[in-house]
């Protein structure tokens, strides 16, 4: 028999496809670390200038609101006093004197049995209210005047605006002031501004009273 030795090679397939590394992360310089500061510091700023500027004049906005409804109900005050002068506890006539910032007059402004000797003034940017009690028998108007705040923020006097201004029964404009007992009508105008360098500009409110108490 003939025998053969035959033998095989083994051959093995090399994998040769190229896969390329990940690049290796980079830290950043000192440049562009310097240049997100900078930029992040510049958006900050302008946040919080937009925040500011809103803010301001949101404040301003509350504050002029708030002014006018004080004046809103410091002139219906005003007006429903003014309607209720009447002759005073020793029976002196309703008006005591006038000005063009000043009213003097007297009314019941507490629901006593007596009147009380009432003054509308200004005093700076402030409207203000005193008020003289009768006390005594006979009843005296000789007691310290207390005063209070009506309304802030009033303009009338940097603006020369005339806070009171007077008719007479037949509607014609009283400018002599010692004529106050010829008063019919009282006539108010108040001027209101929280800041007058700032819009919006000043608010003026008017209203008039009838001084009605008066004798035939």
């Amino acid at each position: 028999l003939l025998l053969i030795n035959m033998s095989y090679t083994r051959y093995k397939i090399q994998d040769t496809r190229y896969f390329p590394r990940a690049p290796r992360a980079r830290g950043m310089t000192i440049i562009e670390v310097i240049v997100g500061i900078s930029v992040l510091i510049i958006v900050l700023l302008a946040l919080t200038t937009t925040l500011q500027y809103f803010y301001r004049i949101n404040k301003y906005a509350v504050n002029q609101s708030g002014a006018v409804t004080s004046l809103q109900r410091g002139m219906e005050k005003v007006i429903r006093t003014i309607r209720e002068a009447a002759y005073s506890s020793q029976g002196a006539f309703p008006i005591v004197s006038i000005a063009p910032n000043d009213f003097v007059f007297y009314a019941d402004v507490d629901s006593d049995p007596l009147i009380e000797k009432v003054r509308y003034y200004l005093s700076g940017t402030f409207l203000m209210e005193g008020i003289v009690d009768a006390t005594g028998d006979p009843p005296a108007y000789s007691g310290a005047e207390v005063a209070s705040t009506v309304s802030d923020y009033v303009r009338n006097l940097s603006l020369n605006v005339n806070t009171f201004r007077y008719y007479d029964g037949s509607g014609v404009e009283i400018t002599d002031y010692t004529k106050w007992a010829n008063v019919r009508l009282v006539q108010v105008n108040i001027v209101v501004n929280v800041d007058p360098n700032k819009l919006p500009n000043q608010l003026t409110l008017s209203s008039s009273a009838g001084i009605r108490n008066l004798k035939k």
